[in-house]
């Protein structure tokens, strides 16, 4: 079974950073969210469930971000512990980082990624990360090459619009937080065609994009979600819904309050409940740093 990082939801790095250190030994996680973050799709983050990093510039729509324990991630060999370390390189130069990005083992071009995406960026190294997102052969070398791309490019490289259709679904669903990172309001239809995906994080952190993107507006989108084959996405739906004043989401939520999931049950009570608190993510860590539930998983943000 290969280790399940969680990818985006649209999670900051240095939360999915912390995610990963936490979650490769444990069994759970989007943001959202196999590698790092579930969530939310997007939010603080969550690996198997996706997004997230609280977006001060739009205070009516907060990042959402989520912590789970009950979301299985697989076992990390000490290769994959090593490649989310990236203390060795910490002063390697850029030349010496892209040479590891062309490195034989998996687990340093993995490493050189992670590492290039919190440098200065340079035309040298995304072009190299671009080739990375699209012809490694390591599924997890393209998603942490997606994942820098999000951080460092300006406009949306076309690597990572190509890894919308990796055969990978954490690559697709890394693909859709760094659409959300890059640019929203843009690559909306390209996000908006997401939610038909075949794996929920994909749809969990399209879903969550566009309510971040569209607010209210976003509707449509999450009522069309409340039966989701996937209660990940489901919770995600109720989570949103609650943040929603209009009769169709609260009688979605009615719906969902009695959902064979009892997260998702709980979660559309919660929302339901409307005690006027700071809403918070499924499981995890409200806008406002505090645990509406009492407990902590991983956090993924779009």
């Amino acid at each position: 079974m290969q280790p399940h990082w969680a990818p985006a939801c649209c999670c900051s790095l240095a939360c999915r950073r912390r995610f990963r250190a936490q979650s490769l030994s444990s069994s759970r996680s989007c943001c959202s969210s196999r590698r790092r973050p579930e969530v939310l799709v997007m939010p603080e983050p969550d690996r198997d469930q996706a997004a997230d990093e609280p977006d001060s510039s739009d205070p009516a729509h907060p990042d959402v971000t989520t912590s789970r324990a009950d979301v299985t991630l697989g076992e990390a060999s000490q290769a994959e512990f090593a490649a989310a370390d990236t203390d060795p390189v910490a002063e390697d130069g850029l030349a010496a980082l892209l040479d590891q990005l062309a490195a034989k083992a998996p687990t340093e071009r993995q490493r050189a990624a992670l590492a290039l995406a919190e440098r200065d960026p340079s035309e040298a190294a995304i072009d190299a990360l671009g080739d990375r997102a699209t012809d490694d052969p390591d599924a997890l070398v393209r998603q942490f090459a997606v994942e820098a791309l999000g951080e460092l490019a300006d406009a949306t490289p076309a690597a990572v619009l190509s890894a919308t259709d990796d055969p990978d679904p954490w690559v697709r669903a890394e693909a859709i937080v760094a659409l959300d990172h890059l640019d929203r309001a843009g690559q909306a239809d390209r996000i908006e065609a997401a939610l038909d995906d075949t794996h929920h994080a994909v749809r969990r952190n399209a879903v969550i994009s566009l309510w971040k993107g569209r607010g209210a507006d976003a509707l449509p989108e999450l009522l069309a979600l409340t039966d989701d084959d996937n209660d990940r996405v489901r919770e995600w739906v109720a989570e949103l819904l609650g943040r929603i004043d209009d009769p169709d989401a609260e009688a979605a939520l009615r719906k969902l309050r009695a959902d064979e999931a009892s997260i998702v049950a709980k979660t559309a009570a919660h929302a339901l409940e409307g005690d006027g608190s700071m809403p918070g993510p499924p499981g995890g860590t409200a806008p406002d740093g505090t645990d509406p539930t009492g407990s902590h998983d991983q956090p993924p943000q779009l």
